[in-house]
C-alpha cells in the first residue's frame, strides 16, 4: 500500500476478488443497482426543475465579493448537459448533486487548475472510499487494473490518496430528508425483491393434472403491495406514478403531491445553501476575502407557498386544479 498526495481518482477498474476486509471497511457495502420502484423514485425525486420551469427566466441571483472569480468557478463545471449560461449551469449542477444525494447520500467535486489557460475546472468523483480525518480528505483506492491500448494491462497496488481539502467540495443530504429516504428505501427494496413473487404461488402442472386450478387471488396480492407502497412513501409523498380515481380521492393525491414537492424544494434549497458555503470556502484559495451567495428568485416555487396551499386545501379553500398547476407548472 502506498500513501500519496494526489487528485482523486474518478474512474478505475476494481478487482473484486482482491477486495480485503480493510477495503470493504472503507468502501462500505457495494452500491447495488436500483430496482423497479427504487429507480423510479430516484428519478422522480431528483428531478427538481422539470415541472415546467421556464429555462429562459432568471432562476437564480448571485451576490459575490469577486464577480470575476465567481464566473471562473462556475464557467467550467463538468455537468451532464454542460450548459453555457451561469443560470443554466447552476440549475444543471443542483440537479446533478441531487441525483448523487438521493442515491448515495453525498456528492463530491474537485477543483483542477489549468495553469496554461489560467482557468479552473470542476469535476465530480464518486463517494466510495472518501472520508475525512481531522479536516483532511482522503480517498481509499483498492488494488485496481489500469488498462492501456498500446501496452499490457498494469496492476496498481492499493493507495491512500490524500486530497487537498481546499479543492474538495462536499455536499450532504439534509438530515430530515435522509431519515425519510433511509426508512422508505428499505421497504422499496423488499417490494422490488418480491414484486414477481406471486408466480411462486401458481399451481404446478403435472402429467396427471396438466391444467391445475389456481386459487391464488392476484388482486389481493396486488392490493397488498400497493398498500405497502403507499404506507412506506407516506413521509416522502411519492405516489409510485399511480393514479386510480376509483381507489383514491383527489384530495389524497393533492396532499401527496404537495408533500412530495415540499420535500423536493427542501432538498433544492439545502443544495443551493451548501453551494454558497462550499464555493466561498474553496474560493478563499484564490482570494482570501472571497464570499458568494446564491439565491433562488421568485421564478422558482417556494416551500412557504406550498405550506399555504396545503393549509388552504385542508380548509377546502382551494381547488385541485390550482394545486396541480402550481406543483407541475412551476
Amino acid at each position: 500500500m502506498r500513501i500519496i498526495r494526489a487528485e482523486p481518482l474518478r474512474h478505475y477498474q476494481l478487482r473484486k476478488e482482491r477486495l480485503g476486509w480493510l477495503d470493504r471497511l472503507f468502501l462500505g457495502r457495494e452500491h447495488e443497482k436500483p430496482n423497479f420502484n427504487r429507480r423510479m423514485f430516484d428519478e422522480d425525486f431528483a428531478r427538481l426543475f422539470s415541472y415546467g420551469t421556464d429555462k429562459s427566466g432568471n432562476l437564480f441571483s448571485i451576490a459575490s465579493s469577486n464577480d470575476k472569480l465567481t464566473d471562473k468557478l462556475l464557467a467550467n463545471i463538468d455537468t451532464q448537459h454542460a450548459p453555457h449560461r451561469i443560470d443554466e449551469t447552476i440549475r444543471s449542477w443542483v440537479e446533478e448533486i441531487a441525483q448523487s444525494l438521493v442515491r448515495f447520500g453525498t456528492a463530491y467535486y474537485y477543483l483542477h487548475n489549468d495553469t496554461e489557460l489560467d482557468d479552473i475546472h470542476m469535476n465530480s468523483f464518486g463517494p466510495d472510499g472518501v472520508a475525512r480525518f481531522f479536516g483532511t480528505s482522503i480517498q481509499w483506492v483498492p488494488e485496481r487494473t489500469e488498462r492501456h491500448w498500446d501496452k499490457d494491462d498494469e496492476e496498481i497496488p492499493r493507495e491512500v490518496r490524500i486530497l487537498n481539502s481546499d479543492k474538495v467540495l462536499r455536499f450532504t443530504t439534509p438530515k430530515a430528508i435522509k431519515r425519510i429516504l433511509v426508512a422508505q428505501n428499505k421497504t422499496l427494496a423488499i417490494l422490488d425483491k418480491h414484486q414477481l413473487g406471486a408466480t411462486n404461488f401458481l399451481a404446478q402442472a403435472t402429467y396427471e393434472n396438466p391444467t391445475p386450478t389456481n386459487h391464488f387471488d392476484f388482486s389481493v396480492w396486488r392490493d397488498l403491495q400497493e398498500r405497502v407502497l403507499y404506507r412506506s412513501t407516506r413521509a416522502s409523498g411519492w405516489n409510485g406514478r399511480k393514479y386510480d380515481p376509483s381507489k383514491r380521492s383527489d384530495f389524497f393525491d393533492c396532499q401527496r403531491l404537495i408533500r412530495f414537492r415540499r420535500n423536493q424544494l427542501v432538498l433544492r434549497d439545502e443544495i443551493i445553501r451548501q453551494l454558497s458555503v462550499e464555493l466561498s470556502r474553496v474560493g478563499k484559495s484564490y482570494d482570501a476575502e472571497y464570499s458568494v451567495e446564491i439565491f433562488g428568485t421568485d421564478e422558482l416555487p417556494s416551500v412557504a407557498y406550498l405550506n399555504a396551499l396545503d393549509a388552504k386545501l385542508t380548509r377546502e379553500e382551494v381547488g385541485f386544479t390550482e394545486v396541480i398547476d402550481y406543483c407541475f407548472k412551476r
